[in-house]
């Protein structure tokens, strides 16, 4: 039995076709089962309720070869300590006492970087992996950079003022990965009954970008002129406390910010195996062209 948490997030929604593709048994783990594609809810096993709930993964753990784990984004969080490792307490000690086979995981890349202490959301993820590998669980954490799916939260920047925000730096050339390969190399790796002990994967896209030339080819693509601009960590902070975040989390994904432009996410050597498919152009064709034209 594959177990599957956040099945309606953008990555989980993506493992859950995919390992129904393959006709493996899948059970969720959802808080609105209404939620759920019809499609979907029609093929899988429902536990209703949150993952952070100790009787909720006693019940969706029980019999689990493998678990699909991410925990979602709590912006509201008193700190990134809480949002992470606090919410994962349950799950976790479920890890062994319901036996799970192995586990799958979405995390970040960073980790052995000079910056890897400082860096708000991606120390505390980090943190949570060496919780869950200290159980002995085997364990593979998906290190992964910036989505390229988050470039979706500007369609109307894109769409109205020619504009590509954000606080990485315009000439920094980075990774950056589809949330489709990382929902890919998950589903491979649930089906995957051979592997043990405890391994990061980063997946790293196909090739490191600068802000300036997605920016370009966001241009390209759409036909029309887009630039990218640099915001000031006093602008995403603010940016962040609007949007209704805590003192804390907000702080913590500028941060994440800081540490980025500070090298967080280069301490991987690029390998064949790390380079996942989707390119920037592809994505923007596929799936940030209809949403602007929408």
């Amino acid at each position: 039995m594959m177990v599957i948490t956040a099945p309606t997030s953008n990555i989980g929604r993506q493992v859950v076709q995919n390992l129904l593709a393959a006709d493996a048994p899948v059970r969720v783990v959802v808080r609105d089962p209404a939620t759920l594609a019809p499609a979907v809810a029609e093929r899988v096993e429902v536990v209703q309720g949150s993952h952070a709930d100790p009787a909720v993964v006693a019940e969706a753990f029980a019999g689990a070869g493998a678990v699909f784990w991410l925990v979602p984004a709590d912006p509201h969080a008193p700190s990134v300590d809480t949002a992470y490792s606090g919410f994962a307490k349950a799950g976790i000690e479920a890890f062994t006492a319901q036996g799970v086979g192995r586990v799958v995981g979405v995390s970040a890349l960073g980790r052995g970087t000079p910056v890897a202490g400082q860096a708000g959301y991606v120390t505390a993820t980090l943190a949570m992996d060496a919780l869950i590998a200290a159980t002995g669980v085997p364990y593979r954490a998906l290190a992964n950079p910036s989505f390229m799916d988050n470039t979706l939260r500007q369609v109307g920047a894109i769409r109205n003022q020619g504009v590509l925000y954000g606080p990485t730096r315009p000439d920094l050339p980075v990774p950056l990965v589809a949330t489709r390969d990382i929902a890919a190399a998950a589903a491979r790796l649930l089906l995957d009954g051979t592997w043990t002990g405890f391994e990061e994967v980063p997946l790293l896209g196909p090739g490191d970008l600068t802000h300036d030339e997605m920016a370009a080819i966001i241009a390209d693509v759409l036909g029309k002129p887009v630039r990218y601009q640099q915001t000031t960590p006093e602008a995403n902070l603010k940016m962040a406390l609007d949007q209704g975040a805590s003192e804390a989390m907000a702080h913590a994904r500028v941060d994440m910010a800081t540490a980025k432009n500070n090298g967080l996410d280069h301490g991987i050597i690029r390998t064949a195996a790390a380079s996942t498919p989707t390119t920037f152009r592809d994505w923007c064709v596929e799936v940030l062209k209809p949403a602007v034209d929408a």
